[in-house]
């Protein structure tokens, strides 16, 4: 049986807890979720999850009893795209935003950053010619370059068009920031097609 990794210092990371009598251990491993959620500003996959817990344990049971305990909190631990996260619940957004110290940590958008996300959301992938036949006017690599800065865009799939140009997909991060577990969760707003056609968000 593998107990244990060892991290950087060559301590020895027990993951399995063979000392402590069962409950213990179950509490242990809920804390220690909990513990790398509060400390992660993105989605933790479930396999990142699984490093910190017994080989036997389950990431789900585990996951349902801390959201259980978390039920009467005003925060909650979430499936966010391909991983789990820790946020505030929804009912209690004015009272964040009327806290202006914690309000002035919400990342603001101009109203064409918004557009550019919106369009890669529901055209993904999609190269700069792509957007420029959805806008009529060529969008700026300073502007895509902002977005990739704040991991909410990334590099995608090279276009078939002549150069093949890289085209731009959204990441997990535009997923927590848009309080989206999946790009099904997308509105639909009947945003025109580009030349490559719009991408099903569900695909």
């Amino acid at each position: 049986m593998s107990r244990a990794k060892k991290p950087p210092g060559g301590a020895t990371f027990d993951r399995e807890l063979a000392e402590l009598p069962p409950e213990l251990r179950w509490r242990e491993w809920m804390s220690r979720i909990e513990a790398v959620l509060f400390a992660s500003a993105a989605p933790v996959s479930r396999e990142d999850l699984a490093r910190v817990v017994g080989q036997g344990a389950s990431v789900e049971l585990l996951i349902g009893d801390i959201q259980a305990e978390l039920a009467a909190r005003p925060y909650e631990l979430a499936q966010v795209g391909g991983g789990w996260m820790l946020r505030t619940r929804t009912r209690f957004a004015e009272a964040i935003r009327a806290a202006a110290d914690v309000g002035a940590q919400a990342l603001p958008f101009t109203e064409t950053e918004l557009g550019v996300l919106c369009a890669i959301a529901y055209h993904q992938p999609i190269d700069r010619a792509g957007l420029a036949e959805i806008f009529g006017k060529e969008i700026s690599r300073d502007l895509l370059t902002r977005l990739r800065m704040r991991e909410l865009i990334a590099t995608g799939p090279r276009s078939p068009r002549p150069g093949a140009p890289h085209s731009f997909v959204t990441t997990e991060t535009f997923l927590a920031t848009f309080d989206l577990q999946s790009l099904r969760d997308l509105p639909e707003l009947g945003l025109p097609e580009a030349s490559g056609g719009a991408r099903d968000p569900g695909a």
